[in-house]
């Protein structure tokens, strides 16, 4: 026996033949709601944005920042990893960081 996908025809709506049984509407497979979930919305992203422009960054930031001036990479993420609790946050919220030098080193120049 082969492996071969069932091809999908529409059924007959009758108890014989080639195509029998109900007819029957597809269902169409669409992802979960749960695959959705962390997905960030433009008005959400928006909203985040103005607000780290108005209050700017964290007392824990500032210094990860000045520890990233410093050339001192490893204990930056170390201190970020302390404060947010795992590494992959950590190593996330540094390359954040650092873009921020970058981005106030093109705006200074």
């Amino acid at each position: 026996m082969t492996t071969t996908k069932k091809q999908e025809t529409e059924k007959t709506g009758l108890a014989k033949g080639v195509n029998k049984g109900t007819k029957t509407t597809p269902i169409i497979s669409k992802p979960r709601p749960s695959r959705r979930k962390g997905a960030q919305s433009k008005r959400t992203n928006f909203v985040r944005g103005i607000v780290k422009e108005v209050a700017g960054l964290a007392p824990y930031e500032r210094r990860v920042i000045e520890l990233l001036r410093n050339g001192k990479d490893k204990r930056a993420r170390k201190y970020s990893k302390r404060k947010l609790g795992t590494f992959g946050r950590a190593k996330a919220k540094v390359d954040e960081l650092q873009r921020v030098i970058a981005e106030s080193r093109r705006a200074g120049h």
